[in-house]
């Protein structure tokens, strides 16, 4: 009787302390929403000047979001029409991706066989007007929805295209984003695809290009994800079901919210559980390239080769808010078959003070075992079961390669080569590369180190100050000291900017496809991945 008490009051104190943390918590949170929504009634009744209230909103909750992680996003009214086209995978456009820097709207990637391409649109084509709106005086990335539109509406471009204006009146299409821009047969045993986004058609793209493969005798297969940023979870679990059986673990999410933890298996019988598979990833394959690579690694159904991914392992899902705005917000963590999740940076315990991100401890990391019991790590993205040897990035080269200088050095290049061979005969020599620094040394803007742009910054203020004469000279020896610096850092990483540069020249002349059919015939991870494949013994060694 009285163990029965006992536990009724302890009840009944878990209850109340239940009740009580919930209250506690909804009280904060109301008094907080009480405190921004009178400072906000204050400002727009008082303050000396006009108020903005949808671009001060959306400052404060950019600014709000920015502190959590850089997947959990706001899109107001515009923005929000435009994430909905993007992640459907088809959307009526022009069938071109952009960028929105110093006033001013790029064309970065013309797709092939859209409205763009036919009307001769390039990549680097700046878009003056779109209709009868001038970009410089539109704010934000969302001029970009300008852009898109119902399919056969029309809209009236007015482009700079090598200094020379001109009108291009330009009527949209469904724009259909082919996840499978190449496949092919290397030999006579061993298929490639290349697969580079997880959209609505991606399983569906995959299976075809797999059954085009084995109609021609594949035996084995690559999976190139190089490159591959994720996308949509069901995809992965569909791809990675034609390989593995039926009612086999994927993947498994945990969140705060108990419906949104599950455990994903597969639902159908497979494609091919025999087929030898080796998965390319890179550090830009992320999230679902992550989990399809993980998985198969996992389950020891195929060989992982390269350079360790980039290492996302959150789940964002969107949230509908009032007035046609949105949310895309970070609502689970997901694991790999064996229970690792990858994920490289910790939000969490973000430093907020300094603002800085720690990254997973190389020294603490937890151990887990794949089917075979093979040892695989949590943290940092997937290591590759055969990993590409080249040497690490330096600073220099990540800053490189976060800029726009092997992009406008592509439209230069491109300039002085309008008849570039075709993708299969196209190099990039070390004469191209040694014009490449010249490049960089005599014409480049865009190529700065942090160190560098602080110093640009320290001097700007000394500009205002009036010191700027006194420290002209020194301060532009330094400038110079930096850029040799620079470039003597970058050539540790000689073949991989050659790459680069690569990629670029035959995406802007050949489409993506062009730069696949390039890496195809001439890339040395492929090669690898191909040999690998025809030594048997070898393949089911790294394996077991």
């Amino acid at each position: 009787m009285k163990l029965k008490n006992f536990a009724i009051v302890l009840l009944l104190i878990i209850s109340v302390g239940a009740t009580f943390s919930f209250k506690s918590d909804f009280f904060e949170i109301a008094k907080q929403l009480e405190i921004y929504n009178s400072v906000f009634k204050e400002l727009n009744m008082y303050y000396i000047d006009e108020i903005n209230p949808a671009e001060t909103t959306s400052t404060t909750i950019n600014k709000m979001l920015k502190d959590l992680d850089p997947y959990t996003h706001y899109f107001d009214e515009q923005t929000a029409e435009d994430y909905k086209i993007k992640a459907r995978g088809s959307y009526g456009g022009i069938g071109a991706s952009t960028s929105f820097k110093n006033k001013k709207l790029i064309l970065r990637e013309v797709y092939e066989n859209t409205p763009a391409s036919k009307a001769g649109l390039k990549p680097g084509d700046q878009i003056i007007k779109i209709d009868d709106i001038s970009v410089k005086d539109f704010e934000g990335e969302a001029i970009n929805s300008l852009l898109k539109g119902l399919p056969n509406t029309t809209v009236t471009l007015t482009i700079k295209q090598n200094n020379e204006e001109m009108v291009k009146e330009i009527t949209r299409e469904t724009i259909e984003i082919d996840p499978v821009p190449f496949h092919k047969m290397i030999d006579d045993e061993v298929g490639y695809i290349a697969f580079i986004k997880f959209n609505k058609k991606a399983s569906k793209r995959v299976k075809e290009a797999y059954e085009d493969l084995k109609d021609e005798g594949m035996k084995k297969l690559i999976i190139d994800v190089r490159y591959n940023p994720g996308g949509l979870l069901n995809e992965v679990i569909k791809i990675v079901n034609y390989f593995v059986p039926k009612d086999q673990v994927v993947v498994t999410t945990k969140a705060k919210v108990k419906k949104w933890s599950n455990v994903y298996k597969t639902t159908n019988e497979p494609l091919d559980l025999e087929i030898p598979i080796v998965v390319l990833v890179n550090g830009r394959s992320a999230s679902a390239s992550e989990i399809l690579a993980g998985s198969l690694q996992d389950l020891d159904r195929g060989v992982v080769m390269g350079e360790r991914s980039f290492g996302k392992g959150l789940v964002q899902r969107t949230r509908r808010l009032p007035y046609g705005t949105q949310m895309k917000l970070t609502i689970a963590k997901y694991y790999t078959p064996s229970g690792r999740c990858i994920q490289e940076l910790d939000y969490t315990n973000r430093n907020r003070k300094t603002g800085i991100v720690p990254t997973f401890d190389k020294n603490n990391r937890n151990l887990f075992r794949t089917k075979n019991g093979r040892k695989v790590y949590d943290g940092g993205g997937v290591a590759p079961d055969v990993a590409l040897e080249r040497p690490k990035k330096t600073v220099a080269t990540k800053a490189l390669f976060k800029s726009d200088a092997i992009f406008n050095f592509a439209l230069a290049y491109l300039e002085e080569h309008p008849n570039l061979p075709t993708p299969e005969n196209f190099t990039i020599t070390d004469s191209d590369y040694n014009r490449f620094i010249e490049y960089l040394k005599q014409k480049d803007t865009t190529f700065k180190v942090q160190a560098e742009k602080e110093f640009i910054k320290a001097y700007k203020n000394a500009e205002k100050e009036k010191f700027n004469t006194a420290i002209q000279t020194s301060y532009q020896t330094l400038m110079d000291d930096f850029k040799s610096s620079k470039i003597s850092n970058i050539s540790v990483n000689k073949e991989e900017i050659k790459e680069h540069i690569s990629d670029e020249i035959l995406k802007q002349k050949y489409f993506k496809k062009g730069m696949y059919i390039h890496k195809f015939t001439h890339d040395p991870l492929v090669k690898n991945a191909t040999s690998l494949l025809h030594n048997t013994k070898k393949y089911y060694k790294v394996l077991k």
